[in-house]
């Protein structure tokens, strides 16, 4: 199992690093045209803005299976709605955001990325009260001095750099552009017997948008959605047992049997679980509830497509730093890059249970 290259490392760095707001995903899309137009044979830009990409079958034989990758190229972020004045402007949230973890944390505003800080008043100057209680959105501005120049329906990103440090990374949007950096890998190793349609997807963070277009353009016979799950991972508060962790850091790519948005097809699970069993991968399973990936939208397109999940655990999921494991990102890669070498139409002529 091969370790992950320097090359690769850059390439989630650059991924990382840019800005991308739901909506806004234009610095994210170039990037991964020029990496993939290399390797496809087909490269288009929906309406939406989503990345579409093909790499037909080569092997000979009878039709190939159609199978779709999906990850979202979107992360969550802010818009600017008015001006205060001084460079001083109310936002809204984009994306699923709490308001709590915001306030002085440094951003970078449109496409000139112009530093800015989340701002509130200081405990100074607040009562006993008013720090008993959530800062509403609305007490918050972001601030980039009268200087800067920004304008209405910018978006603003954290303004937090990737960082490699030992077993682990730092970043902003590791949710989703490693699910991006690994489609990539996927492509440029494509296996000659399936169709690989490749979707990066716009608008996951705001309801799912570009992969249900996507899914209607592909008509895959089946889909896998790649993307980053939360880990609950942290020690526990008390003496007892955490066993409500939804996924760990460690222990490889998280398996989905369903969540707020799908059912998972049964069969596809099995395949994975048999394909990391096999070729002694780790994997592990998240744990079922809340949340969800755009295989949420995919599964109901057309006459409805056989769909799951595999993520890539992350702590501190929609902040402005999140954290993962190296060896995580490597067993995804190897699960999903064995399981397309061996998948095969006789996956879906089971019966679904």
């Amino acid at each position: 199992m091969a370790n992950i290259s320097e090359k690769q490392f850059k390439l989630l760095e650059k991924l990382c690093n840019a800005s991308g707001v739901s909506g806004d995903e234009g610095e994210v899309r170039q990037i991964i045209i020029e990496e993939v137009r290399p390797y496809a044979d087909e490269v288009r830009v929906d309406a939406l803005g989503s990345v579409l990409v093909t790499k037909k079958a080569t092997a000979p034989g009878s039709k190939p299976l159609r199978v779709m990758l999906d990850a979202h190229m979107d992360e969550v972020g802010f818009m600017l709605v008015a001006e205060d004045g001084e460079g001083i402007y109310r936002f809204e949230l984009v994306g699923g955001l709490d308001v709590r973890q915001l306030v002085g944390k440094a951003v970078l505003v449109g496409k000139d990325k112009i530093p800015g800080v989340i701002g509130a008043r200081p405990i100074h100057l607040t009562t006993p009260e008013e720090r008993q209680r959530k800062i509403p959105l609305d007490q918050l501005r972001i601030d980039i001095g009268p200087g800067g120049k920004a304008k209405l329906g910018d978006r603003a990103v954290f303004a937090t750099r990737f960082k490699r440090v030992g077993p682990s990374i730092f970043a902003k949007a590791i949710d989703n552009r490693l699910g991006c950096a690994i489609l990539v890998d996927l492509l440029k190793n494509a296996p000659a017997h399936i169709d690989l349609c490749l979707s990066f997807s716009v608008q996951e963070e705001i309801g799912l948008r570009g992969a249900k277009v996507a899914a209607n353009y592909f008509k895959p016979d089946l889909v896998i959605a790649i993307d980053s799950t939360p880990a609950n991972d942290l020690p526990h508060h008390s003496d007892e047992e955490n066993i409500f962790y939804n996924t760990k850091l460690g222990l490889g790519p998280a398996l989905y049997t369903f969540d707020a948005g799908t059912l998972s097809d049964p069969r596809l699970v099995r395949f994975l679980a048999a394909t990391g069993d096999s070729q002694k991968i780790p994997y592990q399973y998240r744990q079922p509830g809340g949340g969800g990936t755009d295989a949420g939208a995919i599964h109901k397109q057309q006459a409805g497509i056989p769909s799951a999940s595999v993520s890539v655990p992350g702590r501190y999921a929609h902040t402005s730093t999140l954290v993962m494991r190296v060896d995580d990102w490597k067993h995804s890669l190897a699960l999903l890059s064995s399981a397309l070498a061996c998948i095969t139409p006789d996956l879906l002529s089971e019966d679904r249970p």
